[in-house]
């Protein structure tokens, strides 16, 4: 079989960028999972157990549906993804080492698939599931002198080759602004959470974005094929995706779907390359274990045998992104930002201590961590951490109501009741802790300032009011008109 010798530093390198990425998704699932999907969470955790099977979505919180349980898993979760950070296998006798980082690798893939099963629509993003198809293969790599199967490093050029051209194809098939070449006039600023570069950058010219639109083509459709060439065009292959996805982590907040690109761009750089412009060296690497090799190779069957679907739905006139294929998303389809919002809805939820509403009412905004409510505070950066309510709202905002966002009464409600564990999720609690009478939520259109407009009022945004999301409401109302709020 083929050697991967020459891709020692590049598996060390990819494993480390993984486990971070593993403990950032951890602690979220520590900070967020039990008020969003937890046992009295925003879509309780009864209702994953009682709307799938375990076959369907299997989770350890199928059988453990508590707190308690997630606690566990997720600070659990936190502390072997620090082991794996910190490279705990390569510490150990040669012997060793490949088997402990077998089962360190596949304890953190088992334990975040309970997470993305059972986290519901809050964990329904195409980055899970390329989280877990990476990390899965990861598996495989080895650990300590060893060089990783070369056969798994092109299982890995593989994910990112299908997350690049799905996520191009997607684009050319979706919304005429990318083949007019004018998506990036308007993508800075309706983009779910911008960050402080995203007002700049906005601000371009006009030939920029064209130009920007065009060179996304390029990246996404036409460099992915170069994965596989041989060295060193393979390595700048790479190389260019690593600073595409560079750009776009400085002018965005997209949890970390650009850092997890970027950490799968790293084997397509081969340790010859590095050491040829790097002052490093390579160890002595020893050959891969023959018992290695041959799950490698069943492994990479696996896989073709579960590209089938996938390939086709991207083949296809009918493409659909994020998908998942099999219940462990071991082979996934990628893709983002098929259609792009020329607008930029948002939804300002408010309390007040009046018993009853008149037009003298005081209306005070709750504040999110990742959303423009206050037009004048700067953007946030927070990426690669991931706002998972924060996104959800930007979704929520495009429509008119809350008649398909089941959750959303429920996040009324829990404020209603000055839930603890639902204000963690929040920047600011307008009522420290103190119960409103009532709350509402409004929706607004908002545009970024132009630099004159900046200049003169210090705001980032503009806004104006589009409607009302939900009429001021009791906890009793909400109570009454849904049952399953009580």
């Amino acid at each position: 079989m083929w050697s991967g010798e020459g891709y020692w530093l590049a598996r060390l390198g990819f494993q480390r960028g993984l486990a971070l990425l593993y403990l950032l998704a951890f602690l979220v699932a520590a900070n967020q999972f039990r008020p969003l999907a937890g046992e009295d969470g925003l879509l309780p955790l009864e209702w994953y157990v009682e709307g799938a099977s375990f076959r369907e979505r299997p989770s350890l919180f199928y059988f453990v549906p508590s707190d308690r349980a997630i606690g566990i898993a997720a600070w659990t979760g936190v502390g072997l993804s620090a082991l794996a950070l910190v490279g705990l296998p390569y510490w150990l006798p040669t012997g060793l080492a490949t088997p402990a980082s077998m089962a360190l690798w596949a304890t953190l893939w088992a334990l975040y698939q309970s997470f993305v099963n059972a986290g519901q629509t809050f964990y329904g993003y195409g980055w899970e599931s390329m989280l877990l198809e990476t990390g899965f293969l990861a598996i495989f790599l080895g650990a300590g002198s060893v060089a990783p199967p070369f056969v798994v490093i092109v299982l890995l050029q593989w994910v990112l080759f299908r997350n690049m051209f799905g996520a191009g194809l997607i684009k050319l098939r979706g919304d005429d602004c990318w083949r007019d070449l004018t998506c990036m006039d308007y993508h800075y600023e309706t983009q779910p959470i911008p960050n402080p570069v995203s007002w700049y950058a906005h601000h371009l010219s006009d030939r920029f974005h064209q130009v920007e639109t065009f060179g996304n083509h390029v990246l996404e459709l036409l460099v992915p094929f170069l994965y596989f060439a041989p060295q060193p065009i393979s390595a700048l292959a790479g190389l260019a995706t690593i600073g595409f996805q560079g750009w776009l982590l400085v002018t965005g907040n997209f949890a970390w779907l650009n850092a997890l690109t970027i950490v799968l761009a790293i084997p397509t750089v081969s340790d010859g390359v590095l050491t040829a412009v790097l002052p490093i060296s390579v160890p002595a690497v020893a050959p891969t274990p023959f018992f290695l090799e041959v799950l490698a190779a069943l492994v990479a069957l696996l896989v073709i045998a579960l590209s089938v679907r996938p390939v086709r739905n991207t083949l296809s006139e009918r493409q659909i992104m994020n998908t998942a294929f099999d219940p462990l998303h071991l082979v996934n389809t990628y893709g983002a930002f098929g259609s792009i919002t020329r607008d930029r809805y948002e939804i300002v939820v408010e309390g007040t201590t009046d018993e009853d509403v008149t037009a003298d009412t005081a209306w005070q905004a709750y504040r999110f961590k990742g959303k423009p409510t206050d037009p004048e505070r700067r953007p946030p950066q927070v990426a690669p951490y991931h706002l998972r309510l924060d996104w959800q709202l930007w979704f929520a905002a495009m429509s008119p109501s809350p008649r398909r966002q089941p959750w959303f009464l429920r996040l009324l409600a829990k404020l209603l009741e000055a839930d603890a564990e639902t204000r963690s999720l929040l920047a600011a609690d307008p009522f420290d802790g103190e119960p409103p009478a009532r709350v509402r939520a409004v929706r607004y259109r908002y545009r970024y300032t132009t630099p004159e407009e900046r200049a003169e009022t210090g705001r980032w945004w503009e806004r104006e009011r589009v409607g009302t999301y939900v009429q001021p409401v009791s906890l009793e109302e909400l109570r009454g008109r849904q049952p399953r709020l009580s």
